[in-house]
């Protein structure tokens, strides 16, 4: 493709540069992935030096360090102790406990079952006094793999707070070598509630995000190389076990094993996908332009009952979507209040298939979507067009713009600029949006090809709506749903880091400022 300078860029017409910065934007793609896997590389091998500064350091302290530095590699809080910071050496010593007791009486059995996930499921003995057989639960896979990652967690923050340790130690000595003074527990304390402060209210935020965010997402993706479903839950009827990447392989094989007659994993969610972005897409920019061209015409001089207008668009947001939807939902159906409506004014004389049609379905909860969505995008710019200058607006007519021109050269990129960010969130939400389309359609009509692929696949279905239904049933497929969750983040992430460097509120962070 031919590189224009950029005087030869501003001689272009406008089709031309919109196609000259749509062609440099699909041929930059492959320079973007080899700048990312480039940083990539720079990044483990920072972390390799980082590693290597690491032991070097540790090393160094230890011949450097006197003996009670060197008895604190063993004994965690041995030097604070003995350098006078009795509450840190306290915490140390207290944290090594804990660990040491923990990782006998319990950490050490879990690691040892997380390589195979239990070796005895449950087992039937006669009990000749009832005269009828005894199940007898035995390992239980499930929370092998739960409290192993657990312990490995535990591990590892046990090895940062070793460093810790070794690091204080070295500081100390340091301290001490120059003639200065070390803090006291007393100057510890006061600096938890003074400047230092901030690490305290964080303590249990971030411990709550490690425990309830980090390793639930640490355990759903080693479920995906698992087995565990319905019939391998791990304690009840049968264990699951390690199947390494053979999970993955299933749903991205494109072999139906069927001979043709339903669709393959890989094809099943192609499918998927294609709808859940072609989804994403209009019910995001529907209701991003909509809803700014209501709040435009409401916020206009001359309109009356401002508030009224307001009020009943927000009504919308007031009644829960649960009501609402399912409500809408019958008023679509074959025998539903529309249709019978327009067949008692002799438009149809046969019911419209709103839920049984693939096409129509997907309009229809398109369209819906809309009257939902506009009162969220009319309250979030009706303020933003208030802060707009109105002398921008005085100046163009002036100028001698028009009404067009005026939204396209300056509230457009006002709003574009303000509302960017919250522009990409509703994109993803939107890709997870398991509301509109479960309660509306359940995921239906029916796609048949699919369907004894993977778990009564509709022709509406969402990658996260399928997701829950191969959770659902007897089968209950969790490693395969694990490995839908994965895909998920991978696509929804990729998208989020184009889109968002992408940004005129990233790209010019300047210019409205």
């Amino acid at each position: 493709m031919k590189r224009y300078s950029d005087l030869e860029y501003l001689r272009l017409s406008k089709g031309k540069k919109f196609l000259y910065k749509l062609a440099s934007f699909f041929l930059g793609i492959p320079g973007a992935i080899g700048r990312f896997f480039l940083r990539i590389g720079r990044a483990i091998k920072n972390a390799v030096f980082a590693v290597g500064r690491e032991f070097k350091d540790i090393g160094t302290t230890f011949v450097k360090g006197n003996i009670h530095t060197k008895i604190s590699y063993v004994i965690m809080g041995w030097g604070s102790v003995f350098k006078g910071q009795w509450l840190r050496g306290l915490m140390f010593f207290l944290f090594e406990a804990v660990f040491i007791f923990y990782m006998i009486f319990t950490g050490s059995y879990w690691l040892s079952k997380l390589p195979t996930l239990g070796e005895l499921g449950p087992t039937e003995t006669y009990d000749p006094i009832y005269d009828q057989y005894v199940t007898t639960y035995n390992d239980n896979s499930f929370k092998i793999l739960l409290y192993g990652v657990l312990t490995i967690f535990f591990i590892i923050a046990f090895i940062y707070t070793w460093r810790v340790n070794i690091r204080q130690n070295k500081i100390a000595d340091e301290i001490i070598r120059s003639g200065k003074k070390l803090k006291s527990s007393k100057d510890d304390l006061r600096s938890l509630v003074d400047n230092q402060f901030h690490k305290t209210l964080l303590a249990l935020p971030m411990t709550g995000i490690l425990v309830f965010t980090v390793m639930p997402i640490v355990f759903m993706i080693l479920v995906a190389f698992t087995n565990y479903d319905g019939t391998h839950n791990g304690y009840s009827n049968n264990l699951f076990t390690w199947m390494g990447l053979d999970n993955f392989n299933t749903m991205l094989s494109w072999d139906s094993g069927s001979g043709g007659a339903v669709q393959s994993y890989a094809a099943t969610f192609g499918e998927i996908l294609t709808w859940t972005l072609i989804w994403a897409f209009f019910a995001t920019f529907t209701n991003y332009f909509l809803g700014m061209f209501v709040a435009m015409m409401i916020n206009k001089k001359g309109i009356r009952l401002k508030k009224a207008w307001r009020t009943i668009l927000v009504m919308t947001i007031a009644i829960p979507q649960f009501i609402s939807l399912l409500y809408v939902s019958k008023m679509f159906a074959k025998n539903g209040l529309i249709n019978e409506m327009l067949r008692g004014l002799g438009w149809i004389s046969q019911a419209l298939p709103f839920w049984e049609d693939p096409v129509w379905a997907r309009v229809t909860v398109i369209i819906i979507n809309i009257w939902i969505g506009i009162p969220y995008l009319m309250l979030i710019t009706t303020g933003i067009l208030m802060n707009i200058p109105q002398d921008l607006y005085e100046s163009s007519r002036i100028d001698g713009a028009n009404a067009w021109q005026q939204y396209r050269k300056i509230t457009l990129p006002y709003v574009l600029f303000i509302t960017g960010p919250y522009l990409l969130t509703s994109f993803t939400g939107n890709m997870n949006n398991f509301n509109v389309i479960y309660l509306l359609t359940g995921g239906g009509p029916t796609n048949s090809a699919a369907s004894s692929a993977s778990g009564s696949v509709g022709y509406t279905d969402l990658l996260i709506t399928w997701l829950f239904k191969i959770t659902m049933g007897e089968e209950a497929q969790y490693y395969l749903a694990s490995v839908v969750g994965i895909l998920v983040f991978v696509v929804v992430a990729f998208i989020s880091l184009v889109v968002y460097n992408l940004l005129p509120s990233i790209k010019n962070e300047e210019d409205f400022q």
